[in-house]
């Protein structure tokens, strides 16, 4: 449970990472809470094993990470302060890992993405002015009226197809900024399985977590 000052009325949410979290806004009472809960409990249920369900089929073995849609094995080093990729194998410090790791998918996605909407800008005969890569809890990529294309690091937690898709999708934005039939047909022109990718985005993105 956390308080918000943004938060108008209680609300509930259920994710991968973080399980169940309700907002409150500032000044509800916690009664406020238990009543959500209490209220929303047979929906929480589903989701639950929904997301333990959708975490089995694409979850990555014990001690590995995925990585566009293979499996790196973890293996700890004495004395390693940053991960290193070797082969399939990620070399991580020996003792908390995982800001490690996650420090190494954020620089590592750069370098994964910009080559792809370079090549896919190319191919559009479209100009893009900033790439940034970022850590949204739910959102996959964006781009702005200034031509600034981002990207989410956790992407790289995904199937390489999925990831193209994605790539794809915002730079149609660059000529399409909203979502109306022009655009869905210059990206069924560029990626012709959008579809797919979509479904498996909703059915599978909230695992996309370390």
């Amino acid at each position: 449970m956390r308080r918000s000052d943004r938060a108008r009325r209680v609300s509930v949410n259920v994710g991968a990472g973080d399980g169940v979290e309700v907002v409150l806004p500032r000044r509800a009472a916690l009664r406020e809470a238990d009543a959500a809960v209490r209220e929303l409990r047979p929906w929480i249920d589903r989701r639950l094993r929904a997301l333990e369900e959708a975490r089995i089929e694409v979850g990555a073995p014990a001690g590995h990470v995925p990585y566009l849609g293979e499996h790196l094995r973890l293996l700890p080093q004495c004395g390693r302060t940053r991960a290193h990729r070797r082969g399939g194998v990620l070399l991580v410090p020996e003792e908390d890992h995982l800001p490690a790791v996650e420090r190494w998918y954020r620089r590592t996605a750069r370098g994964e993405i910009a080559p792809r909407v370079e090549a896919a800008a190319a191919v559009a005969g479209l100009d893009y002015q900033r790439l940034t890569i970022r850590g949204q809890k739910t959102r996959w990529g964006s781009c702005s009226t200034t031509g600034t294309l981002s990207f989410n690091w956790r992407l790289l937690l995904a199937p390489e197809s999925v990831l193209d898709y994605v790539v794809w999708h915002e730079v149609c934005h660059l000529r399409v900024m909203d979502h109306s039939p022009g655009f869905w047909g210059m990206l069924a022109q560029h990626c012709p399985a959008y579809s797919a990718h979509e479904r498996w985005l909703r059915r599978y993105g909230s695992t996309l977590t370390l």
